[in-house]
């Protein structure tokens, strides 16, 4: 079996079990618009969400391509259900918070807790006894519908010196979830707003997004956030296989109504099955080299240059486009079937087009990544 987390290797059956029901059940969860708790529950038991947390707080604290694989599994049966899983990289981000909060939020909610939030647009914050007084409304909070903890971004009403958003943790029974995720792909991802009315979030609660963490292990000096770009690029990889493994199945079955041969007995389907399978396979190679020459630095306890992360950070944009065209022309090979929503294809080629559109993947990582290989400085925020 591929490298994965360490509470994941002994339960390959459970493994196995798990991504046959979430592909067979692919169109419940859309139309459900999130991954119902039973998934999220068997998501924990696996150990997905204690895949990135510290080992001295009882975590398997993994490698990043070991759960950047763990996440490619899920997103092959799954786009959505993959990028729920990835926000496992929640406990990266919260170990910016002081060891003493890391210490209480593990110790009352364990270690398979996971953490959702939304940060744009930042709100801001009143300073009141306690702490910080939120209220607000914020987008994009994926897999907040199975969330124990939430974190919003806000502005202090005393302006710290961090370059990056900063966010308040909270339970979540200290937030209301607006339904509101009516999208083309990844429908089941349950990004929807948050609301918050009048929460006190202490200052020890809160964090900077992407900022230094208080550990000092290699997982925690990995830059955070590309890694938060790669777990959700690599959904893109996943699905990307998941739309040649669909051709692959329908080769061999599938009568034309015209009469014409078997769809892997014609020529050009099989020429454009290997430039996809060739593609997709060096993107990904590209993807997980970028991860180990930074992470081999780590482990030596060194630190990356920078040149190093912009390849991590253009290797990941690179990655969710090559999936997205993967899956396009997977579909275009399988002529009307794959037009239709009882086809695996047509879910993944809106789900894959999606990854595309993050933030984190847009045109902006090819100009600074271009702009340092002519020796220019990048865009700040970029490394």
């Amino acid at each position: 079996m591929t490298s994965l987390p360490v509470s994941v290797r002994p339960q390959q059956a459970a493994l196995e079990e798990l991504l046959r029901d979430v592909h067979a059940r692919r169109r419940e969860f859309e139309t459900l618009g999130y991954l119902p708790q039973e998934i999220i529950d068997r998501f924990k038991a696996l150990g997905v969400y204690r895949s990135l947390v510290a080992k001295r707080f009882g975590g398997d604290e993994c490698a990043p391509a070991e759960f950047c694989r763990l996440i490619e599994l899920l997103s092959e049966a799954d786009g959505s259900a993959g990028w729920v899983a990835s926000f496992g990289i929640g406990a990266v981000y919260l170990s910016a918070l002081p060891v003493a909060t890391l210490e209480k939020l593990y110790a009352s909610g364990g270690v398979d807790q996971v953490f959702a939030g939304g940060i744009f647009p930042p709100q801001p914050a009143q300073a009141v006894e306690g702490g910080h007084k939120v209220s607000g409304r914020w987008q994009f909070s994926s897999g907040s519908m199975g969330a124990d903890v939430l974190g919003v971004g806000i502005i202090p009403a005393v302006k710290d010196q961090a370059p990056l958003p900063r966010m308040a943790v909270m339970l979540r029974n200290q937030a209301r979830i607006e339904s509101n995720w009516d999208v083309m792909g990844l429908k089941a991802t349950g990004s929807n707003d948050l609301v918050v009315d009048g929460a006190v979030v202490p200052d020890d609660w809160t964090f900077v997004r992407g900022g230094a963490s208080s550990l000092d292990t290699p997982l925690y000096r990995y830059p955070a956030l590309a890694f938060a770009a790669q777990v959700l690029a690599v959904v893109g990889l996943g699905i990307g296989r998941g739309a040649i493994n669909e051709v692959l199945r329908m080769a061999g079955n599938r009568k034309s109504v015209t009469g014409a041969p078997n769809l892997g007995d014609r020529v050009y389907v099989q020429l454009e099955v290997a430039k996809i399978e060739a593609e997709l396979r060096a993107a990904r190679s590209w993807f997980y080299e970028a991860i180990d020459d930074v992470w081999q630095v780590l482990m030596a306890g060194g630190k990356p240059e920078d040149h190093l992360i912009s390849m991590l950070r253009l290797s990941t944009t690179h990655a969710s486009r090559v999936g997205a065209d993967v899956a396009r022309r997977a579909q275009m090979l399988s002529g009307m079937t794959g037009v239709y929503e009882s086809s695996p294809l047509a879910q993944q080629v809106r789900d894959a087009q999606m990854v595309t559109q993050h933030a984190f993947m847009g045109d902006i990582t090819y100009q600074n990544a271009g702009a340092m290989l002519f020796g220019l400085s990048p865009l700040p925020g970029y490394l």
